[in-house]
C-alpha cells in the first residue's frame, strides 16, 4: 500500500492534472489592479450648472369613483344616481381638463353586462382613464 513507492523500472505515466497555480496568480493580480483602480473610475467631474425656471408640474387629474352593486345601483363618488344622471355625469368630467380617472368599483356578484355597459357609457362619452378598484387577496 505504498503510493509513491520508489519503483525505478516502473515507466512513467503523463502527468494529466491542469495547474492551476499560474492561473490563480494571475487573477489575484488581476483583482488587486481592479480594486485599486476602481476609485479612479467613479471619479465625478465638478461642473458649475446653468440654473433654469422650469414651469410647475400640472396637478394630478382628481379621481371619480363609480361603484356597482350586486342589485345593479350606480354610485358616482359614494352618492346614489341613476343611469342617465350617471352618463351625464360622465360627459361632464370627460370635457374637465386635466380629464379625470373614472375608477370602476364593482360587487362580485355584479352581472357583467352592467359593467359592461358602464365601461361602454365611460368610453362614448370620451372618458379615456379607467381603472378597476379590487380589494387584495388575503395571503394565508
Amino acid at each position: 500500500m505504498a503510493f509513491g513507492a520508489f519503483n525505478h523500472h516502473r515507466q512513467r505515466e503523463s502527468m494529466s492534472d491542469i495547474n492551476v497555480t499560474p492561473m490563480v496568480d494571475v487573477m489575484l493580480v488581476l483583482l488587486v489592479i481592479f480594486i485599486l483602480g476602481a476609485p479612479v473610475f467613479t471619479g465625478a467631474v465638478k461642473l458649475d450648472l446653468p440654473k433654469a425656471q422650469t414651469a410647475q408640474p400640472p396637478q394630478p387629474a382628481a379621481t371619480v369613483t363609480v361603484a356597482i352593486d350586486a342589485a345593479g345601483k350606480f354610485y358616482w363618488n359614494n352618492e346614489a344616481v341613476q343611469q342617465a344622471v350617471l352618463e351625464q355625469r360622465m360627459a361632464e368630467a370627460a370635457k374637465m381638463a386635466p380629464q379625470p380617472e373614472l375608477q370602476l368599483r364593482a360587487d362580485k356578484d355584479t352581472r357583467y353586462e352592467t359593467v359592461a355597459q358602464v365601461m361602454a357609457a365611460a368610453q362614448t362619452r370620451g372618458l379615456t382613464k379607467m381603472g378597476f378598484v379590487t380589494d387584495p387577496k388575503d395571503k394565508k
